[in-house]
Parts: structure tokens; sequence; C-alpha cells
């Protein structure tokens, strides 16, 4: 992860991070009623992947209150740095069942659910600490060999499989749309997510609800929205390109 420079972000990069940051609230804003919802129905969550905690304090301080983190090694440093402050975490990235105990503690949402192994190791850190976590189950609506997530075909099966354990609650689904620059390209395998959804409902599931569809990123947040979305994953549009590894 890259640090930051001692003390605070400097004023300039700060301002460039507020104005981002407004451009995409309003850009998420404008989706929405184009589609004929309420600005109020779509969350904004950061994704902060290699980005500092003092210039994810900026954007937090401006009004964003969801973060999400693609690395478990990222989320306690960044959780202690940023302990002062009020905000949800998420946590979006593939992940291991072997990160479960260094992740549980630090996120209230676990959005990248893909299958029952890493759902047991969850339930069974849980039931020690007596404690629920809310997650959301990820959907490879797009078919590409290179993501991460379960085919839309089986979700309302492995829906019904992680509805058994009592620990895990589960709100919706996730999916990485297809890449590529054209939006509406991607269109279809969005539009994937919330038929998706509407299926695994239609089963009236006993503790499964379907009140999130986490999609849509920098480049097609309107056709997400458009489409379904309730939460879109932003981190260039905000702090800029990543650096190159």
């Amino acid at each position: 992860m890259e640090s930051d420079p001692e003390g605070a972000v400097p004023a300039e990069e700060a301002e460039l991070i507020r104005t981002r940051l407004a451009g995409v609230e309003q850009r998420i804003a404008d989706a929405a009623l184009a589609a004929g919802r309420e600005p109020g129905e779509v969350r904004l969550l950061l994704a902060t992947k290699t980005v500092g905690p003092e210039r994810i304090r900026v954007a937090i301080e401006a009004g964003a209150d969801l973060v999400g983190e693609n690395r478990v090694q990222e989320v306690r440093p960044k959780y202690e740095a940023l302990e002062d402050l009020e905000y949800e975490r998420h946590f979006i990235g593939h992940l291991q069942s072997n990160k479960v105990n260094a992740l549980v503690p630090y996120v209230s949402c676990i959005e990248s659910l893909d299958r029952l192994s890493l759902a047991d190791r969850l339930q069974k850190r849980l039931e020690r600490e007596g404690e629920t976590m809310e997650v959301l189950i990820q959907v490879n609506t797009s078919g590409e060999e290179s993501k991460f997530g379960i085919e839309p075909d089986d979700a309302v099966g492995f829906t019904r499989e992680v509805a058994q354990r009592d620990a895990l609650r589960v709100r919706g689904l996730m999916t990485i749309g297809l890449f590529t620059e054209d939006p509406d390209v991607a269109r279809p395998s969005l539009a994937a997510l919330r038929e998706t959804a509407d299926r695994v409902r239609a089963e009236g599931i006993e503790g499964v609800e379907m009140a999130e569809l986490s999609m849509g990123m920098s480049g097609d947040l309107e056709v997400a929205i458009a489409e379904g979305a309730t939460i879109v994953r932003v981190g260039s549009a905000v702090f800029g390109d990543r650096p190159a590894p």
C-alpha cells in the first residue's frame, strides 16, 4: 500500500479529491433521476485499493460514508488510522478462507461471497463471537474466466445453502461488469445481476433479502444505475488512477 506523506494531504490534492467526489455524487444523482429513481436509492462506495488513509480521510470528511477494500492486509491499518471517523467498511475483493479471522473484526459486509467453503469459515468465526455479518453473493454475470463469482444459474441454489448459515445475512448480490470501454456493451452483464436477483427474490428464501445490487464502477455507473444498482463502487474517478505495479 502506498503511504501518504507525513501530515495532511496537500491542500491542492485535497481539494481535487473533494471536487472529484462531488462530481461523482452528481453523476449518481443525475443517473438515478434519468432512470426514474430517487438519488438516495444509490450509495457511493469508495474503492480504496492502494489509497492511503489520509486521502481517504479527505473524502470521508467531505461526506463519503462507505469504503470498500480489496486487500485484507490493507483493512486493519486503515481502520486504525481512521477509527476516529464514522463510516461503513465493506470488503469487495476475493477473500481467501485463511484470511477470514484477520478481516471479520473490521468490516460490516463482505460483498464477495462466492463459495460454500468460505461461508462455512465465516460461520464458524462469527459463531465463536456470537455475531452476524451481512454478505452479498458475487455472481459472474459476464462469463469471463478471469473473474470470480458463481454462475447466474447457480444463484438460487447457492443462496439457499448460504441462508442455512445463521450467522450470515444475505442482503443481495454483487458483480463486476464486462470489462469494456463502451458502457452499453457492459449493459447485459449488469442487467443479468438484476434478473438474477429477481429469480432469487421470487423463491422467498427465509432470511434472504435482495435489497442490494452492488455493480458499476467509474466508467459504467450510469448504466449500472439504470439497471438497478443500489451500490456503485468508484475509486479512480475520486482518487485518480492507481500507480502501475
